[in-house]
C-alpha cells in the first residue's frame, strides 16, 4: 500500500455505533460531532466505518468463520437463485425473493442469501443447511444499518425516523418476508470451475491486481454494511479515484455505503457508492476471500418520492420529483455513467452553445439598453463572487450544495428554517458572520462581506472600471 493510498484510508470517517445512538432532548455536542464525521466520509468517499460493540463484533468474525466452513464444504455449483437485493443475476422481478446458495462464475462468487420469511430448499426439495449464525447477525446489522440512516436523516434535517415508511416492520408481521437480506460470499474460491485459468495472470505477477468481470456496480439499496475476512472492496471516491475502504480495518469495524434508493430518496443529496471487488491474488488461500454483506432494502410496495426533503426545505430537482414504486425502480437499469456523466461536466458542444447563447444575448441587451452604472456592476460582480466563496468551502469539505432561488426562499428569508440556513449549517459557517447567499443579504453586506474577506477587493474592482472607461 503506497503513501497516498494510506492517507486515504486514515481520512475515512470512524465512528462508534454507541455514539450514534440518538436520545430525546438536544443532540449532545458528541453526537453531532459523529454524525458530522460519518456524514463528511460519505459525502468524500461514498464510505465510512462504524465500530461494533465487542459481542456484535464477535458474533462477526464467529459468522465469516462458518461461512468459509460452509463453502468449503460445499462442492461448486450454480444455484437457480438470484444475487441478494440490490444486484446479482436473474430475473429483476425476483429481486424480494432471492434465497439460499447462487454462485456466479462471471464475478468468481459464491453466495448464501438469508431473507427472512424464506426457507430455501435444495432442488429435492430438502431444506438447506445454511451458514450458522445468520439471524442473528441479520438482527444486529439490520440495527446498525437503522442508526446509520437516522444519523443521515438528521444532517440532512428531516424529521426522525423519516425512512421508516420505507421499510420493513420490526419485527415482521405474519406471512410476511423481509426486503432486506443478509449475504455470506465467498469470492475467488480455488475450487471454483475455471479459478486457474484466471489465476495465471496473478502468478506472474504478484503485484497485479484483478477484478470481477462487472465493474462499476452500485447497489440499489438504502445502505450497504460489509465485514469481510480480507481486503479487496474499493469504492471511487469525489475525485473519481478506486480506493480500498477495507485495507485497515479492526476486529470490531465494518464498511457502511448507501445505495441508489437511498439517492433516490434523497434527490440526489446523498450520491451512492460506485464500487468493485478484487478477486486476484488469492491463489494460496484455499477458502478465498470471504465476506457479510447485509444490504438494506426499501419495501416493494413503498415509494420513493423525495417528499420529505421537500418539506425540510432542500431544493429537489425535476428527476427526483415524480414518485415512483420501489418495485419498479428495482427492474429499472441505472449505470454509473448514466448518472454521473465525467467529472459531471457538460458536453463540449453543450459549452459551446451555452457559451454562444449568451454572448448573442449579451450584444442584443447591449443594443437596447444602457450599461449599466459602476455601481450596480459593482454588486453583481460581489453577488457572484460571493456564490464562488461558499462553493469553494462546500468542495473542499465534500459536500453537495444547490443553491435555492429567491421564488425558493421569499416566504422563508425572516424565518429560521428556510431553505439557506440548511446550507449554512451543512458546510459549517462561522458563527456571527453573515451568510452570503444573494438573497440574504442587502448589496450592502455583500460588499462588506468581501472587504472583510478580501480587503481592497471593491478598490480593485474600481479601478478596473476606471480602467475600462479609459
Amino acid at each position: 500500500m503506497d503513501d497516498a493510498e494510506a492517507n486515504i484510508l486514515a481520512s475515512l470517517g470512524r465512528v462508534r455505533l454507541c455514539d450514534l445512538a440518538a436520545a430525546d432532548g438536544l443532540p449532545s455536542d458528541g453526537y453531532k460531532m459523529c454524525v458530522s464525521a460519518l456524514t463528511q466520509s460519505l459525502a468524500q468517499y461514498s464510505a465510512a466505518v462504524v465500530e461494533l460493540p465487542p459481542a456484535d463484533g464477535a458474533l462477526l468474525r464467529s459468522g465469516l468463520d462458518s461461512a468459509r466452513l460452509f463453502f468449503h464444504q460445499r462442492g461448486y455449483g450454480s444455484g437457480e437463485a438470484g444475487g441478494g437485493g440490490g444486484g446479482g443475476s436473474g430475473d429483476a422481478r425476483e429481486w424480494c425473493k432471492t434465497s439460499g446458495y447462487y454462485a456466479d462464475p462471471q464475478m468468481w462468487l459464491e453466495m448464501y442469501d438469508f431473507r427472512p420469511g424464506i426457507t430455501p430448499v435444495e432442488p429435492n426439495g430438502v431444506a438447506e443447511l445454511p451458514p450458522s449464525g445468520l439471524p442473528d447477525m441479520f438482527s444486529v446489522l439490520g440495527k446498525v444499518s437503522r442508526e446509520v440512516l437516522d444519523a443521515i436523516s438528521f444532517s440532512l434535517n428531516l424529521r426522525s425516523s423519516t425512512f421508516t415508511e420505507l421499510l420493513d416492520n420490526i419485527p415482521l408481521r405474519s406471512q410476511e418476508v423481509s426486503s432486506s437480506v443478509l449475504s455470506a460470499c465467498c469470492h475467488s474460491r480455488p475450487s471454483m470451475e475455471g479459478a486457474q485459468q484466471h489465476s495465471v495472470a496473478s502468478q506472474d505477477d504478484e503485484q497485479l491486481l484483478m477484478f470481477s468481470d462487472q465493474e462499476n456496480q452500485i447497489d440499489k439499496t438504502l445502505l450497504t454494511l460489509v465485514k469481510s475476512d480480507r481486503s479487496g472492496l474499493y469504492i471511487k471516491d469525489l475525485q473519481g479515484r478506486w480506493i480500498l475502504v477495507d485495507g485497515d480495518l479492526g476486529p470490531l469495524d465494518i464498511v457502511v455505503y448507501p445505495g441508489l434508493a437511498l439517492y433516490r430518496e434523497t434527490a440526489g443529496y446523498v450520491n451512492p457508492a460506485v464500487h468493485k471487488t478484487e478477486v486476484g491474488n488469492l491463489q494460496e488461500c484455499m477458502f478465498g476471500r470471504c465476506s457479510l454483506v447485509f444490504k438494506l432494502m426499501p419495501r416493494s410496495v413503498a415509494r420513493l418520492s423525495g417528499e420529505e426533503m421537500r418539506a425540510a426545505g432542500h431544493g429537489v430537482d425535476a428527476q427526483f420529483q415524480v414518485p415512483i414504486l420501489v418495485n419498479d425502480f428495482m427492474q429499472t437499469e441505472h449505470s454509473a455513467n448514466q448518472l454521473f456523466p465525467k467529472n459531471n461536466e457538460p458536453s463540449p458542444h453543450v459549452e459551446q452553445e451555452a457559451s454562444y447563447n449568451f454572448v448573442m444575448k449579451r450584444k442584443k441587451e447591449g443594443r437596447k439598453t444602457k450599461a449599466l452604472p459602476p455601481s450596480k456592476r459593482l454588486r453583481l460582480e460581489a453577488q457572484r463572487v460571493l456564490k464562488e466563496r461558499v462553493q469553494d468551502i462546500a468542495d473542499k469539505k465534500g459536500i453537495k450544495l444547490r443553491f435555492c432561488s429567491l421564488r425558493d426562499c421569499e416566504s422563508h428569508i425572516k424565518s429560521l428554517d428556510r431553505p439557506c440556513e440548511n446550507i449554512r449549517t451543512e458546510i459549517g459557517w462561522p458563527p456571527g458572520v453573515p451568510f452570503v447567499h444573494p438573497h440574504d443579504l442587502p448589496n450592502k453586506a455583500k460588499l462588506m462581506f468581501l472587504e472583510a474577506y478580501e480587503p481592497g477587493w471593491t478598490a480593485s474592482q474600481q479601478d478596473l472600471e476606471v480602467g475600462s472607461v479609459v
